[in-house]
């Protein structure tokens, strides 16, 4: 095979447990992909493993590898919520066996959108979820606006060993509010936990706009949210709508001391950010990223927020150069630099509570959305963001993006780079981590570990003829990003055409 050049010493396990490396090599062709471990599989019997979400728990730390069990790919035959735990050493994961959440549920519902998020102060893991009654599609709920879901969540002070009885919220987050929602969901994905303590879970609901039409729905419109706490998930409340453009399954990210950053996938042929400048009580109007495009239906993606490096390498300069991405020289922050030299013991120690002291300064969107009302007309919107034009070159936190990079199907794992989150045309194309049907992910901030500066996980579905086949994991670091994201237009051919048996469903 010939030498390995720059090679990271990151390592995963098979899944049978065993550890395997997880390499990737420089000059060895087009490809540079990082190793995959299948921790989900389809089942003889039909049944089916969907809709992953990824957790990192210190101090180990610990992973958590969430996803749905179904009797069959389709939404309407999920069933419950499953999990699987590993342990991160000196850049090892070893992986435990499937276990059933047994408490994750409600009687005569299905549980759907596993949606995890850690309060670092006191070390609990509260799982957020849906359940919906019986088989009832969502289509359904959208059509008669008649709501089968409920907001569930299950909590563990353990790192996910054992796990507490479910919690209904539905009314004390939602209340009132929900007369107006045809359905609702979380996630799925992961929440965030801001410096101020908040505690924030993304979702997204379809609003009732109107009920004239002989008392059937005349108009619905999908719109992306949170629920956050103020008091370590004591007490939950439900946050404002992103106003304008359409907007479905979301994450969040902190981007700078004022704002929070919200993606989300739309019908529109591109995803929509939306930013709020009060920690998710509310939204600014959203826009669309041109640069991000969207399957032909859509499909969720991921997004996760981490400190920007102290220094930036040569490859830096390739990336600085392409189209479609902005310059600018980042803004670093000492305490990025002293977690760094403090190693894989400083993230331990509280890393991750750093990253929630680290944003950047940059500019708001400038780009109008454009969508039509329930008569037809067509709103502008522009947000008005309290930034100089000064700022857009300064940066502490940059984002990672997953999504398909196929734009007709869900082909196709890729990963996307922004050092300037606010500026919607800032993203790189992206990084192939995996070629074929490839369709939901999360994706986990993992920080130092040995063998890399920064280091990341991708939990995501993935197979050889369907995107429903498997769910795989991956690890990769920062450095692997930077040397593998396209330059150009080399990955034009991956986005539309595919390759072999790799077709989509």
């Amino acid at each position: 095979m010939g030498s390995v050049c720059g090679c990271v010493n990151l390592w995963s396990s098979s899944p049978t447990g065993s550890l395997v490396p997880c390499f990737y090599q420089k000059g060895m062709g087009p490809a540079h992909v990082p190793k995959r471990t299948v921790l989900f599989q389809r089942e003889r019997t039909g049944l089916t493993y969907r809709v992953p979400a990824l957790l990192c728990v210190p101090p180990r730390p610990t992973l958590l590898a969430f996803a749905e069990q179904r009797l069959s790919p389709d939404d309407s035959h999920a069933h419950r919520l499953v999990l699987r735990r590993g342990t991160l050493t000196r850049g090892s994961v070893r992986w435990g066996v499937l276990s059933v959440l047994e408490t994750a549920v409600l009687e005569e519902h299905r549980s759907m959108n596993p949606c995890p998020v850690l309060d670092e102060h006191s070390g609990t893991i509260f799982l957020f979820f849906i359940a919906v009654r019986g088989h009832t599609p969502e289509a359904v709920q959208i059509a008669t606006g008649k709501n089968a879901a409920r907001l569930c969540c299950v909590t563990s002070c353990d790192a996910g060993l054992t796990w507490g009885s479910v919690r209904d919220l539905t009314e004390e987050a939602i209340g009132a509010a929900l007369q107006d929602w045809a359905t609702f969901a979380v996630g799925p994905g992961h929440g965030v936990q801001l410096r101020s303590g908040r505690l924030l879970v993304p979702a997204y609901t379809y609003h009732v706009d109107r009920r004239e039409c002989f008392g059937r729905i005349c108009w619905t419109s999908p719109h992306s949210l949170a629920f956050y706490s103020d008091d370590h998930g004591i007490s939950w409340h439900c946050g404002g709508l992103v106003p304008n453009l359409r907007s479905g399954e979301c994450q969040l990210a902190a981007v700078d001391g004022d704002f929070l950053y919200c993606n989300a996938r739309s019908p529109l042929g591109n995803r929509v950010q939306a930013l709020s400048a009060d920690e998710g009580t509310s939204f600014l109007p959203g826009e669309l990223v041109p640069t991000l495009a969207e399957t032909a239906r859509g499909c969720q993606g991921s997004i996760v927020g981490f400190p920007a490096p102290p220094s930036i390498g040569p490859q830096d300069d390739r990336w600085l150069a392409s189209p479609g991405n902005t310059p600018h020289s980042p803004c670093f922050d000492l305490r990025v630099r002293e977690s760094l030299a403090e190693g894989a013991r400083g993230f331990v120690e509280g890393w991750a509570s750093r990253l929630l002291l680290c944003y950047p300064q940059s500019r708001g969107p400038e780009n109008h959305g454009l969508e039509p009302g329930p008569d037809g007309e067509k709103t502008s919107w522009s947000p008005e963001l309290p930034m100089s034009s000064a700022s857009v070159r300064q940066s502490s936190t940059w984002l990672l993006y997953s999504h398909p990079a196929g734009r007709r199907a869900r082909l196709h794992m890729g990963i996307y780079l922004s050092r300037s989150p606010l500026d919607p045309h800032s993203w790189t194309e992206p990084w192939i981590i995996y070629e074929g049907p490839s369709g939901y992910s999360d994706l986990a901030f993992l920080g130092p570990v040995p063998g890399a500066s920064l280091a990341f996980a991708c939990l995501f579905e993935s197979g050889t003829r369907a995107s429903y086949e498997d769910i795989s994991f991956c690890l990769f670091s920062l450095a692997d990003v930077l040397e593998n994201v396209p330059t150009g237009l080399e990955i034009s051919s991956l986005r539309n055409k595919p390759q072999g048996h790799c077709w989509p469903s």
